[in-house]
């Protein structure tokens, strides 16, 4: 059984999915922002767990999924959730609508990743141009500067925030953790999915309403992951918000815009 943390009291349950992968926490604060309107559930995504490599098996997007159904026969009680995912847990959000799509009543994606490597180049190129000199010889010494990966990782992310964002309220991501294998797992479990075709071309099975929500300063080039989705989810809805990066709901000039939106949407789609 995942680990979670519960918000809110009433209202329809909503399932808030973080990023990474790997990156349990990171979404907590979009969580907390929910649950005035919601019944919020923040499950922290299955790690590596510290087994040896030769002991444990690898992390796969399909074990995301059978973990994520499982939260939600355990806790829904017969209700379709709404999934709110953030970047990687957008495109788990994704996966698991595709894999069970009676299972969840609506899905919205906010900071969505890639499903192609155009996007990842483009999103990569828009990174480097945004890095500036004394941070690319910062990162060049990460490994010799922090040898454990999770630190590494974490450090990395935070270092790399200002290149994600336009004007930050706060940190806000006080509550993450890192899990560097259960990032590499998974997401070369993802790249190879994508490789051999399986995504996004699976998302054809989804039938819940799909709402993405993107930052137009957010280095994931959100026009194109649009154009990749809605080739395979045609009543994909798209909100680019001005003034905002890959973290929204932290955003200075968007954060009110977008969590109105957000709940609206949701409303709206769960009936209530």
């Amino acid at each position: 059984m995942l680990t979670f943390r519960e918000y809110g009291t009433t209202g329809h349950r909503v399932v808030v999915l973080h990023g990474g992968p790997g990156a349990p926490g990171s979404a907590a604060s979009l969580a907390k922002d929910l649950a005035k309107h919601f019944r919020v559930i923040e499950p922290h995504q299955r790690g590596s767990g510290g087994e040896p490599l030769t002991v444990a098996q690898p992390l796969t997007v399909a074990r995301h999924v059978a973990d994520l159904q499982d939260l939600i026969d355990d806790w829904c009680e017969g209700e379709r959730p709404a999934l709110v995912g953030h970047s990687w847990g957008a495109m788990l959000a994704l996966a698991h609508a595709a894999a069970h799509p009676r299972a969840v009543g609506a899905i919205a994606l906010v900071g969505c990743g890639t499903f192609d490597a155009a996007s990842r180049a483009r999103m990569n190129g828009t990174l480097s141009e945004r890095i500036p000199e004394v941070l690319r010889e910062r990162l060049n010494r990460l490994s010799d500067e922090i040898p454990d990966p999770d630190a590494r990782l974490a450090t990395l992310v935070r270092l790399l925030l200002p290149s994600y964002s336009h004007r930050l309220l706060r940190e806000g991501l006080d509550d993450m953790a890192c899990d560097a294998r259960a990032h590499d797992e998974t997401w070369g479990d993802m790249l190879r999915l994508q490789d051999e075709g399986f995504f996004p071309a699976a998302f054809a099975a989804i039938k819940a309403p799909v709402l993405m929500l993107h930052g137009e300063v957010d280095p994931h080039p959100g026009g194109m992951i649009r154009d990749r989705l809605r080739t395979f989810i045609p009543h994909l809805g798209y909100h680019e918000l001005s003034r905002c990066g890959h973290y929204p709901w932290l955003e200075a000039k968007a954060r009110d815009r977008f969590l109105g939106i957000l709940r609206g949407w949701l409303k709206k789609k769960s009936g209530t």
